[in-house]
């Protein structure tokens, strides 16, 4: 997932470089051994978010599902751009269930295609949505990461990893 506005890091965050790499393809790289195909929601000429742009990684994360359904994938592992590297084997349990999430960091979770209905309702009638509100409402398996998350917000955390 890389819609963000980037405004704390002032420049797009998704193409910033760590070693050698943008952060988007490090975690497009995290996740190619658990999916079938590794796609980047919420950026111009990738999947768009739903119901519209700008509402939050709830907004990517349907455009997600959106995609997952139309192309007959039964499920979505997602994680955000901004987390170049994960603690060994948070992906894998993840990928074992759906629906779960890592209360850790609730945007990297793993996702049934058919909540797509049910996130679009959630979007349009809940006033202060998040991704943790949602996954707990859904009944998503809580799995926690054990081991702290890299996640950059600015260009000073980039400079720290």
């Amino acid at each position: 997932m890389a819609g963000g506005r980037s405004s704390r890091f002032g420049s797009d965050k998704a193409m910033a470089v760590l070693d050698g790499r943008a952060l988007a393809e490090h975690a497009r790289a995290l996740l190619a051994p658990h999916v079938e195909a590794a796609v980047i929601a919420g950026r111009d000429g990738a999947i768009p978010d739903l119901p519209r742009a700008h509402i939050g990684p709830l907004g990517g994360i349907a455009g997600a599902l959106g995609y997952a359904a139309l192309h007959g994938f039964t499920s979505v592992l997602t994680i955000a751009c901004d987390m170049p590297w994960l603690p060994d084997g948070l992906l894998t349990a993840l990928s074992r269930r759906a629906s779960a999430y890592c209360p850790d960091a609730p945007v990297l979770g793993h996702w049934e295609a058919g909540l797509l209905g049910n996130l679009l309702t959630h979007i349009e009638t809940v006033p202060r949505r998040s991704v943790r509100g949602w996954a707990e409402a859904i009944g998503a398996i809580p799995i926690p990461a054990g081991a702290p998350i890299p996640n950059v917000n600015t260009p000073q955390d980039l400079e720290t990893l």
